[in-house]
């Protein structure tokens, strides 16, 4: 049986695991933290839990993809529900709207909020699920590093749709042109932040993303966005593969340009070399070359492209419920090409900046003690470069802090009694995401699809890649279909 090591047990390196362990392979994951998951995590602190990062489930299908590959059930060891409500808008001026999630429901809210033709959103709606259909195939479930790739049928298809795509305007242009009205034009921008990039330079292809969410569907997991993690470790476990925690991979080891094995250090600190047939590298593209393969060529032009954006998060347990949050709550700017500029270009934190809040208790009452609410409060930053952090943050937090009590009408600082920051530095030392960059290269122009490394290696035999540094990109469901790419080239 031929063995197969995986470095990091990320969601694409666990679905990676489950995938190569159901084609006949012996599979061992090898994680340098103590826990699984990566970014998807979570801890508890002062009798509050949090999920530590992704906090949005979107195309469910791709975990039960995995139990059905492996004969079980999805249902008798994972339970989600479907959102009623996607999101909850909040801006300074006082206005408010609810994305409920039926596409009609929420054209008929920004009717009666905006005073937008709920046609003309249902209209949108409907453009973003046809863009989906027709770049899924194409971009998302097969590797754009293959010549099959582009001359199948599915890519005939987009060569025919190519205008329609929007590859060629910014997503901001498209949506100014389609909506005219500021804030709607702001809460479709929004969208561009879920890779990491910048509404104002990113290609309006990205305006796919909005399907996933009002007509496929945005989801919770009963038990907190982790048990995707631990559901699936376990999934993985019950077929055979191998993890190790707390073993750090220092080196891939090659011979004559093909994969020989890996080097790494147990949390004993033993060194040894193993020896495997293939390597799958869930860590960051950029860190696995720099430093898993020091005397390997690089390809330096991939590797040195700008970053996604990062974030700065404050995790805080808060003595009050707030009947007018929701699971999801944006509070935005008002002046967000500033913001976006001061982060891409400037590389700071915007004085204004827009505020996600996450409060899974709202689902999940036991996150919390009673009466009390969780919050996983999200500000988008800009890739760590050398930046006095600690000065920022600081102001950050205020500013968050006056934003928040401004709009929700409150004392929100009486209100924090337990806290924990998460910022560009810790991103990048807990997950070793380059530059604390969440979604790997940023997405900043038409070009950027083409500008993510291949899921295998073009110089080194057997070697892989997975997760949202690689093809096809960040979060959950990218580092999901990453696996399945790899797994199919594999």
């Amino acid at each position: 049986m031929k063995k197969v090591a995986i470095i990091g047990a990320g969601i694409a390196g666990i679905a990676s695991a489950i995938r190569l362990a159901h084609k006949g392979y012996a599979v061992e994951v090898f994680e340098a933290n103590e826990y699984a998951g990566g970014k998807l995590s979570s801890f508890e602190q002062n009798g509050y839990r949090f999920d530590a990062g992704p906090s949005l489930f979107t195309l469910p299908h791709l975990v039960e993809e995995l139990f059905q590959l492996v004969g079980k059930k999805v249902s008798d060891f994972f339970e989600y529900e479907r959102l009623s409500t996607i999101c909850h808008y909040f801006w300074e001026d006082g206005t408010r709207l609810n994305a409920y999630a039926e596409p009609p429901k929420f054209a008929q809210e920004v009717e009666k909020v905006l005073g937008i033709s709920a046609a003309k959103v249902e209209e949108f709606l409907k453009d973003s699920a046809f863009k989906y259909e027709v770049l899924d195939g194409l971009f998302l479930q097969d590797s754009l590093h293959k010549l099959s790739t582009w001359t199948s049928k599915k890519a005939l298809r987009g060569y025919l749709n190519l205008p329609k795509l929007g590859i060629f305007g910014t997503m901001n242009h498209a949506n100014e042109k389609y909506f005219q009205h500021p804030k709607l034009v702001q809460l479709f921008n929004r969208y561009a932040t879920y890779n990491g990039s910048d509404p104002y330079q990113t290609p309006a292809t990205l305006n796919i993303i909005p399907h996933l969410e009002y007509n496929v569907g945005a989801f919770f997991p009963k038990k907190g966005m982790v048990d995707i993690t631990n559901v699936l470790v376990d999934l993985a476990k019950s077929i055979g593969v191998k993890f190790h925690f707390q073993y750090r991979v220092k080196e891939i080891l090659t011979q004559n340009q093909q994969v020989k094995g890996i080097r790494v250090v147990s949390q004993h600190r033993e060194e040894q070399e193993l020896f495997f047939d293939k390597v799958v590298s869930n860590m960051d593209v950029t860190h696995t070359y720099r430093k898993l393969l020091p005397q390997s060529p690089h390809p330096d032009k991939l590797l040195n492209q700008p970053k996604s954006s990062s974030g700065v998060i404050f995790y805080w347990g808060v003595k009050k419920a707030f009947p007018e949050l929701g699971l999801h709550n944006i509070l935005f700017s008002d002046d967000y090409r500033e913001e976006f500029r001061v982060m891409f270009e400037d590389k700071k934190i915007f004085k204004d900046p827009t505020v996600y809040i996450n409060i899974s208790s709202k689902h999940k009452p036991d996150d919390a003690p009673e009466g009390c609410e969780n919050w996983f409060v999200l500000i988008n930053a800009p890739a760590n470069e050398g930046q006095d952090w600690d000065k920022l943050i600081q102001d950050l937090r205020q500013q968050v802090i006056d934003k928040v009590s401004r709009i929700l009408s409150c004392d929100l600082a009486s209100l924090i009694e337990t806290e924990s920051i998460l910022d560009p530095r810790s991103i990048e030392l807990k997950t070793s995401s380059a530059q604390g960059a969440l979604y790997g290269n940023s997405s900043n122009n038409k070009y950027a699809a083409f500008l993510r490394h291949a899921n295998f290696s073009k110089t080194i035999k057997e070697l892989y890649f997975v997760g949202g540094s690689v093809h096809p990109g960040g979060g959950i469901p990218l580092a999901l279909s990453s696996a399945k790419i790899m797994a199919k080239e594999l």
